[in-house]
Order: C-alpha cells, then structure tokens, then sequence
C-alpha cells in the first residue's frame, strides 16, 4: 500500500469518526457504564450471597443471571418510553419559548408540503417519502412506532427476567415462587418500574422549560444565545 493509499484510508476513518462522533461517544460511553454495572452489580449480589450463607458467583455467571437482566432492562425500558411518549406527544403538545417545542401555529400532523412528502418529496428525500399507502403512512410514523416496540420489548424482557430474580430470591428465603402473571401485578413490579419512569418525566420536563430561559452556545438542544426567551422551535 503507498503513502496515498494510506493517506486516503485516514481520511476515510477521520470523516467517518467525524460525521459518527456523537453515536460513538455516546455508545462507548454505554458500554463503559454496562461494564461499570456488572463489575459493582456483582460484587453486591455476591455480598447478598454471602450473607444468605451461599458460594459468590463469577462475572461471567451474574452478567447472563436474571438479576443482571432486570437491573440493565427495567433502565432501558424507562428510557424507550420517554422518547417513545415525547415522540408522539411533540407533535400536539407545545411549549412557547422552548426549542424543544415545534411553533404555536404547527401542533399537528402539518401538511404534505411542510412534511415534503408524495409530490412534494425532493430529490434527495427517502424513497418512501415519496410513495404513496401504507409504505408512506409506517414511514411518516416509524420513528415512534420503533421506539414503542423497543419499550414493549424491553418492559417485556424485564418482567420475564424481573420474575425470575424475584422467584431466586424468594426460594434463598424457603418463599414459595410466583407466577409471571402475579409478578406483573407486585409492589416489586411497579417499584421497579416507576421510579425509573418517574425520573424520566422529571428530566424531560425539566429539559423543555429550562431551554425557554437557560441557554448552551453551540448545542441544538439549545437556543442561539440571544434569543427571545419567547422564540419557539429555534435551535442554535
């Protein structure tokens, strides 16, 4: 390989980290934490253990235990259910001031035109924006419509591995297990569930009325510096 050849592969990886850095930080970001997660879940399962007079596990046996699977999935299920409900509820719900929030005037579905849908599509739009049926109408939704199936699934795998950690401990204490039926219907259950879902609506709300007066130069999450406190859907 010569020296161009080698000069345009880093090009090639320098564009691709650029134009994907905000994914890749983000992603390693995860794993780092996940990791983070399943060393100090560990060392407090096996305390747990030790306690109820019973041999610590390895890593490898805690991170594929239901305890690992419900503590990582009751997160992410909080997570897909706020994008998920802040997906849908931006398109009628507003917020004067907050770039957060579309225009006062635009709550709705808006027209094929502000969309650039069917005959209004350009050149460059996705092709299914340019189709017509249903191809047009899933790919007008499909981002909510993902996000929801990644709750459904994710609240489902942490009520599947919810019941199982739940049951484990139970028999550690000579308790009786319980149906996945029954588990939905705990304390356990919905302790679980709404203390993420409420911190969740917590930082969302916080985030939409703090962007009307609080600005971050540089960021689109963020009005330009000085702007109105009441301009609405503006990012900088």
């Amino acid at each position: 390989m010569t020296c161009a050849d080698d000069a345009t592969v880093e090009a090639v990886v320098r564009k691709f980290l650029r134009d994907n850095s905000l994914t890749l930080a983000f992603g390693a970001a995860f794993l780092l934490a996940l990791a983070g997660q399943a060393f100090v879940g560990r060392a407090e399962f096996n305390e747990q253990l030790v306690t109820d007079g019973l041999a610590p596990v390895s890593l490898g046996t805690y991170v594929t235990s239901s305890d690992f699977a419900v503590d990582v999935t009751e997160n992410w299920q909080s997570e897909y259910l706020q994008f998920f409900l802040y997906i849908f509820g931006t398109v009628w719900l507003l917020q004067r001031g907050s770039p957060e929030s579309k225009v006062m005037h635009k709550a709705g579905l808006e027209t094929d035109e502000e969309q650039r849908v069917g005959k209004y599509a350009r050149s460059d739009s996705p092709r299914w924006a340019r189709s017509r049926g249903w191809r047009r109408l899933l790919f007008s939704h499909s981002l909510g419509l993902v996000m929801a199936a990644l709750f459904v699934l994710s609240w489902l795998a942490q009520s599947i591995a919810g019941v199982a950690a739940y049951d484990e401990q139970r028999l550690r204490q000579l308790r009786a297990p319980i149906g996945w039926g029954e588990y939905l219907v705990s304390a356990e259950f919905w302790s679980r569930t709404l203390q993420n879902w409420q911190s969740e609506f917590l930082a969302v709300a916080s985030m939409v009325i703090l962007s009307v007066y609080l600005r971050q130069r540089g960021s689109p999450e963020s009005k330009p510096v000085g702007s109105s406190h009441h301009t609405t859907g503006v990012e900088g």
